[in-house]
């Protein structure tokens, strides 16, 4: 079974739409399309960059605080 989406635009959003169709000569749905395509782009970027940040956070002790405790003996 399909899961239906309800959306909703303000009224200034769908007159951009409209004014962007005309300007560019796209249909309104393929605007749509680029605008989530490059917004999912870009959350998937921060989201990496989260990661990594968070990987790095839990590894930010430098040589000497490392090893300074462990004993080879």
């Amino acid at each position: 079974m399909e899961e239906q989406i309800k959306i909703t635009f303000t009224q200034s959003t769908i007159e951009s739409l409209q004014a962007y169709s005309e300007l560019l000569n796209k249909d309104i749905n393929t605007i749509l399309h680029e605008a989530l395509e490059q917004y999912f782009e870009t959350q998937q970027q921060k989201l990496m960059q989260k990661n990594r940040q968070d990987d790095s956070a839990m590894t930010n002790l430098d040589f000497d605080e490392f090893w300074g405790d462990v004993d080879l003996d």
